[in-house]
């Protein structure tokens, strides 16, 4: 700590700068999440209507930045490197969700406003093409001065093509924020603005916290299958695989009895309707009708039946690679649901 930070910290405050540091540190303390938000640009009444969504989930607590450094430095625990974060108008949020879902409300909660003049552009503003349902007169100058492609037409002002007016990071001029207000274009969105959270000995930044929930739940949900095919197609039993591994095992060994006619109780049935079939099958292959006992004439070659059969003996043989991957697909689906319920749960902990 430097000479003059020690200066400022062991310095007299006044009772109620003190008791407001009292209140600040409170407030940080009772939250598993806290962060600071930038609140500039925010009209009273919408910030309030913002405060009141947040109610049951979030709290805004807006102090002056001096005394709000002060209480993150006072708490300490990591929390003392949100005071980089503490300039302009601010203000610090407290919630005990975690700090992902924190973001999406936020984020969810922004909503369009206008521009003023002498603000800066968050993102190109773009006009776009179409009927501005204005009639013929000044605007059609006013909005080629500030950069519009529009000329008169068919009774009506047209834009005639999108017109990017102003680069992000440039400044609105008086003429450009007369031309928007008029159009009804909102270019910019108001709202609490994340700047960063620190959560559990961790301090996060917006970039870290802006994921797609639904796709990050999809690779968690992908890599779950995979690894268990994985565990399946390499014998590795677990809790999750040991099942299907003994129901594999039996299939094969089911198939394996078959092809060589191994005389089990288990699999007397199955050998005798594939006798029979055989039967059928040689049976419509012979024209004398004499030669055959009477309950063989006229039969037709079970077709089906008998390629089923050479298809089965043939999956026996090559069981490692062809049925492998059949099998564990549809025992992950299975397994999948079962496991979905698990992860569904985590993701949800995880994003609020």
């Amino acid at each position: 700590m430097s000479e003059s930070e020690a200066v400022r910290k062991t310095e007299t405050i006044p009772q109620w700068k003190q008791a407001e540091v009292d209140e600040l540190v409170e407030f940080i303390e009772s939250y598993a999440s806290v962060g600071i938000v930038g609140v500039a640009g925010i009209p009273s009444r919408q910030l309030q209507n913002m405060r009141r969504d947040l109610h049951g989930s979030a709290e805004v607590r807006m102090s002056r930045n001096t005394l709000t450094r002060r209480a993150l430095e006072d708490v300490d625990d990591g929390l003392e490197q949100l005071t980089e974060f503490v300039s302009g108008q601010v203000a610090l949020i407290g919630t005990n969700d975690n700090p992902f879902g924190l973001y999406q409300q936020l984020e969810a909660s922004k909503t369009p406003a206008p521009i003023n003049a002498g603000e800066i552009a968050p993102n190109d503003i773009v006009i776009p093409e179409g009927d501005t349902g204005i009639d013929p007169g000044p605007f059609v100058g006013e909005l080629q001065q500030v950069g519009a492609e529009a000329r008169i037409m068919d009774g009506s002002i047209m834009v005639t093509a999108d017109s990017t007016v102003l680069e992000t990071g440039e400044e609105v001029s008086d003429e450009l924020a007369n031309v928007l207000g008029e159009l009804g274009i909102e270019p910019k969105e108001v709202g609490l603005d994340l700047r960063s959270v620190y959560s559990e000995g961790v301090l996060f930044e917006p970039d870290e916290l802006a994921i797609d929930v639904d796709e990050y739940r999809a690779d968690v949900e992908s890599a779950a299958a995979a690894a268990r095919n994985l565990s399946v197609n390499a014998a590795y039993p677990t809790a999750r695989t040991a099942g299907t591994l003994l129901a594999k095992a039996a299939g094969e060994a089911k198939s394996v009895g078959l092809f060589a006619a191994i005389e089990d109780p288990e699999l007397v049935p199955d050998l005798v309707a594939k006798a029979d079939g055989q039967v059928r099958a040689l049976a419509a292959l012979i024209d004398d009708d004499e030669a055959l006992p009477e309950e063989l004439r006229g039969v037709e070659a079970p077709a089906a039946a008998e390629e089923a059969d050479d298809e089965s003996s043939d999956e026996d043989e090559d069981t490692q690679t062809d049925t492998d991957e059949d099998t564990d697909a549809d025992d992950a689906d299975d397994d999948d649901d079962d496991d979905g319920g698990d992860g569904a749960e985590g993701l949800g902990a995880m994003f609020g």
